[in-house]
């Protein structure tokens, strides 16, 4: 299942804020002409002009980001019920599975990045099922639609900024990223932001794809814990540095320590 939530999200952003490139809007009417102003202001963002111009020449303002954006609810579900909710004996088999078929590339991560495989497993089941769904729907339209959007329009004109930068540096096409309805990418469900700065190409293929390549996948998840202070050789469990890192990458209380807790259970 997709995490839709941005509020729950706990991936970083990019350090600076880009500037809007003109008035946010409140509903369709404004959309195309600011969509205009921020091509003609792509330099701006050190992005090359006819990048942009090609990968939003058929993006239009999508009102169904809007009404999803509006209609979060807060979370107040107890671990518990998150847990039994999200969790099951299936999913746990599952990734016992998928660690001995990948074991080979999770020595190397653990190695390379300190992190161990039950960590990793754990946040690839629970943010899309081991990559079962990561979302369809087409990431620049959402990101053009909430950037423009008022609500909260520079924190998402920061995720398109982002976004086009993965298009520009050929790690992935406009009609290759597809996600949930905020943005998020890939089996891991990172940010665009987060996918600039954590992104990896384990596989050495030249580019760094979160969507399809799992070896860049669980590479780039483990560098994205790495970077945020996890120490190696140490637990995850409530209150060692590792769960603090858990909680960069989720803010939600109870996400994390079903994160922790699924994570020993996988590790048996």
């Amino acid at each position: 299942m997709v995490r839709l939530l941005v509020c729950f999200l706990g991936l970083g952003l990019l350090t600076a804020t880009p500037a809007l490139s003109a008035s946010c809007g409140n509903g369709p009417a404004g959309f195309e002409a600011w969509k205009q102003s921020f091509i003609a202001d792509a330099s701006r963002h050190r992005l090359k002009p006819r990048v942009v111009k090609a990968a939003l020449q058929n993006v239009s303002y999508n009102p169904k980001v809007i009404r999803l954006d509006r209609g979060q609810k807060s979370f107040k579900l107890s671990f518990e019920q998150f847990y039994a909710k999200r969790v099951n004996n299936a999913m746990i088999r599952r990734g016992q599975k998928l660690g001995q078929t990948y074991a080979r590339i999770f020595r190397g991560i653990e190695k390379k990045y300190g992190v161990p495989a039950p960590v990793i497993l754990a946040i690839w089941g629970l943010e899309t099922n081991y990559g079962s769904f990561s979302g369809n729907m087409p990431v620049l339209q959402s990101l053009a639609t909430l950037a423009y959007d008022c609500r909260r329009s520079a924190f998402f004109t920061n995720e398109l900024v982002a976004a086009l930068t993965i298009v520009q540096r050929r790690d992935m096409s406009p009609e290759e990223m597809k996600g949930a309805w905020a943005g998020e990418l890939g089996q891991t469900q990172f940010l665009a932001s987060s996918y600039v700065k954590y992104a990896v190409d384990y596989d050495r293929n030249g580019r760094r794809d979160l969507v399809r390549s799992i070896p860049d996948v669980l590479a780039s998840t483990a560098n994205y814990l790495a970077q945020h202070g996890w120490r190696r050789g140490q637990g995850w469990g409530p209150g060692t540095a590792n769960y603090k890192v858990l909680q960069k990458w989720n803010k939600a209380s109870v996400y994390v320590q079903t994160i922790s807790v699924m994570a020993d259970k996988i590790a048996g």
